[in-house]
């Protein structure tokens, strides 16, 4: 007697018997990337609603610039303090890390006429010595890191002030300034929209749907579960025309800013060391469960410091950049900067348990505090306010994580 077995009502045309529907592998790769989801359409809704509250001002090629440079040094902060969360630690001392390092900028560049590049450089220098230093205590003398950063907090300010006597120190070289105000240069004949950011954008469409090809052809060839492949052209589609609307916006006035070039390599540099590099597996395994990855060889001590260092580099990096866009080494600078970061990377999806989280999370949990803080601002309402907003927002995002484990029983 032969039986035949029926596919699910809902199931994909031509589908095997006891395989998993369209619908089923839709909802599964929703399930799964929730937080990262929920948060796009979260700063997708973010941008609508403020472009209506402030009739088109938010989009305007001018105020996307100035969107871009204003949270520039907060996002190179939040894609290191992702990494720092993500391994089970916290970073309390990078906005006055931000501050000692721009006062050392200043005084190397006005008071000792040292060219830029070159202070530059050791400005990078300083900021990996000072995240070598938390790394030590942190990784090498067991300290807790909250105790340590709140340390380098105190540490950093109280040298920011001797350094810069309680004074401002300005001006910086024209280069030096251009990190955080400068434009990618026109080149090629005139036409309405900047070109080499035409090219860029253009580039960058045709780099993110081979990706997005090449991970759907891998999750073939491993027999996994993919979108079905209407929902993956809708994507692809949807990936297109931000990218697209963007380069336009941008092509339209001064063109790609400089420090949007850096915020790129870095992202694209750190995304790749975090997702195919062995140290950012290990990163991802020592904050899941310290315990296991240490019996399986992960030598947590270097993991460790070295994502200190990274994130001193990072914090020095912020520092310039918001030194030059200031263009003054000031005493106040960085003020509540580590509050930002941190605010940035549990919005995009970092887990107070460390092992969760993603560099691309901290850039979208960054343009959601940075959208808000713009268009709050363009229709007027009060810092006060702002601040009481951007609480319950943090705490939204939070909340949301934890509803979303225990809903899946973790």
């Amino acid at each position: 007697m032969t039986t035949t077995t029926t596919p699910p009502k809902d199931a994909a045309p031509g589908a095997a018997p006891g395989q998993p529907s369209a619908r089923e592998v839709l909802l599964r790769g929703l399930r799964g990337n929730m937080r990262q989801y929920g948060m796009l359409i979260a700063l997708a809704s973010i941008v609508l609603l403020f472009q209506i509250w402030t009739d088109g001002t938010l989009l305007l090629p001018n105020n996307v610039s100035n969107l871009v440079q204003q949270n520039s040094y907060i996002l190179i902060l939040a894609m290191g303090m992702m990494i720092v969360i993500i391994s089970g630690h916290i970073d309390l001392s990078v906005g006055s890390l931000v501050a000692f390092v721009g006062a050392m900028s200043a005084v190397m560049m006005v008071r000792h006429d040292i060219p830029w590049v070159p202070a530059l450089l050791l400005a990078l220098l300083i900021g990996a010595v000072a995240g070598a230093w938390q790394g030590y205590f942190i990784a090498y003398l067991g300290i807790p890191s909250f105790i340590v950063t709140l340390a380098g907090m105190l540490l950093f300010r109280g040298l920011t002030q001797i350094v810069l006597e309680g004074q401002s120190i300005a001006p910086f070289p024209e280069g030096f300034q251009n990190l955080a105000k400068g434009f990618l240069p026109e080149m090629g004949p005139y036409t309405q929209y900047h070109n080499p950011t035409l090219l860029l954008g253009l580039a960058a469409v045709v780099v993110l749907l081979l990706r997005e090809w090449r991970d759907r052809r891998r999750q073939l060839a491993y027999a996994l579960d993919v979108p079905p492949t209407g929902v993956w052209v809708l994507k692809c589609v949807a990936i297109t025309a931000a990218v697209v609307a963007f380069t336009l916006t941008l092509a339209s006035f001064h063109g790609v800013p400089v420090v949007m070039l850096i915020m790129c390599a870095l992202l694209i540099g750190l995304g790749f060391v975090m997702r195919n590099a062995v140290i950012g597996r290990h990163v991802y395994a020592l904050g899941g469960n310290k315990a296991a990855a240490k019996l399986s060889g992960v030598k947590d001590k270097r993991v460790t410091f070295l994502v200190f260092v990274n994130m001193g580099v990072l914090a020095a990096l912020a520092g310039c950049v918001y030194a030059a866009r200031l263009n003054a080494g000031t005493p106040q600078a960085g003020l509540n900067f580590e509050l930002e970061a941190i605010a940035a990377a549990f919005i995009g999806g970092a887990s107070m348990s460390g092992g969760v989280g993603t560099v691309m999370g901290a850039v979208i949990g960054g343009l959601v505090l940075g959208v808000l803080n713009n268009g709050m601002s363009l229709v007027g309402i009060g810092t006060d306010y702002q601040q009481v907003i951007k609480g319950l927002v943090l705490l939204a995002a939070v909340g949301f994580d934890v509803w979303n484990k225990r809903k899946a029983g973790t």
